[in-house]
């Protein structure tokens, strides 16, 4: 009876104290995302003005740390006919839990901001598509997908 009491009590305390800090760490309680919300510093780059589509193959698919105290995320490089560039998908938490994947060799087509990062050309993906599957990341206005809430 002693042994139930105990097992009892760890699990009441994983569901009230673990759990919901991990569930956090991922962006799921934070509003916006995390440090990947909206309103970040990070998620302030995306500017609707500078969307545009390209189409090209991936080249590689890594991790990334964005900024400074930054979950990882995850981007491709693309090659398309003009340029090999780097495309920001989001939070490595929320792509990686996502059906299919994206990997070198793949051809795609990705609509997103185009910005400058750490002083190289960028794009902040809102869609990527290859085939007939479609990764939607952000809204027109750059609201990301995983945020979980909008300002109205």
């Amino acid at each position: 009876m002693k042994n139930l009491v105990v097992l009892i009590a760890v699990i009441v305390w994983f569901s009230f104290v673990t759990a919901p800090a991990t569930f956090a760490q991922q962006g799921g309680m934070r509003k916006g995302g995390g440090d990947w919300g909206h309103g970040s510093s990070y998620g302030k780059m995306y500017n609707p003005k500078t969307v545009e589509t390209l189409h090209g193959e991936v080249v590689s698919v890594d991790r990334m740390m964005p900024m400074r105290g930054m979950s990882h995320g995850i981007h491709a490089v693309i090659k398309t006919e003009k340029e090999t560039i780097s495309v920001h998908l989001g939070p490595e938490w929320y792509i990686d839990n996502q059906d299919g994947r994206i990997e070198p060799r793949d051809t795609i087509e990705v609509k997103g901001s185009r910005i400058t990062f750490d002083g190289k050309p960028a794009i902040v993906a809102a869609e990527v598509k290859r085939g007939d599957d479609v990764l939607v990341l952000r809204d027109k206005n750059g609201v990301p997908v995983w945020s979980g809430w909008r300002k109205r």
